[in-house]
């Protein structure tokens, strides 16, 4: 099964500093048939005016997956982490049992992110904070883990959770066919460009619920990148 979900039929607000859409129930939109996918439970993707972002606020129990997709977003929280994380890079926060931290974008440009939440795998982690770059190059024409609760994707940001976090670039007609275990819930948003997703059409900020499904055949019908979440129920 796969659900395509048209970018004007998300969630939407408009707070001045910030244009948020969201994929499932968020703060102020609430859809019943759209409160998480598998134990995915928030997808949004912000635009964050220049000098402006999150003042710090608490988290508890949940991992949260910052993809920045143009500009740049600075954290620091109340355990001591800081640092930037430029477009392309990603960065992920255990809040565990209690963390506050800010979110601000404090370049002269305009940000864009997907903020990702994902449940956690139990209650009580240690909170904690990474990032690092994922060259597009690197990913070109297939996914490439940049988050994972998985201990064999080494390579990846670690999250506590059971699920992972993946990108890809496609050069316009590239082919990728990615493989799923039948339990899988899956999520796919075109960060940029057209596919097709096992024959139908998913453009640009689109959301692609995906569950039932044991192979993915995507092809690029424009120059293209991607993220994807793989969960389970």
């Amino acid at each position: 099964m796969i659900e395509i979900r048209p970018y004007d039929s998300l969630g939407h607000a408009h707070h001045g500093w910030l244009k948020a859409t969201h994929h499932f129930s968020f703060a102020d939109y609430y859809d019943p048939a759209r409160m998480g996918w598998g134990l995915l439970r928030v997808w949004n993707d912000d635009k964050i005016a220049p000098q402006s972002g999150f003042p710090p606020h608490p988290h508890k129990d949940m991992e949260i997956i910052t993809y920045v997709r143009k500009g740049a977003i600075t954290h620091r929280d109340d355990k001591g982490y800081s640092g930037k994380t430029l477009a392309g890079d990603v960065q992920v926060m255990s809040a565990g049992n209690g963390i506050i931290h800010s979110e601000y974008n404090l370049e002269s440009e305009e940000t864009l992110i997907f903020q990702i939440w994902i449940l956690p795998d139990r209650q009580g982690h240690k909170p904690s904070w990474g990032s690092r770059p994922f060259p597009k190059a690197e990913r070109e024409g297939h996914f490439v883990t940049l988050a994972s609760g998985h201990e064999d994707d080494t390579e990846a940001l670690r999250i506590q959770c059971h699920g992972r976090v993946m990108g890809a670039t496609l050069k316009k007609d590239q082919v990728i066919l990615h493989k799923l275990s039948p339990e899988t819930y899956a999520y796919l948003v075109p960060a940029a460009g057209t596919i097709t997703l096992n024959n139908q059409i998913v453009k640009m900020r689109d959301g692609a619920a995906i569950k039932e499904e044991t192979e993915l055949t995507i092809t690029a019908l424009e120059d293209c990148e991607l993220v994807m979440v793989e969960t389970r129920p």
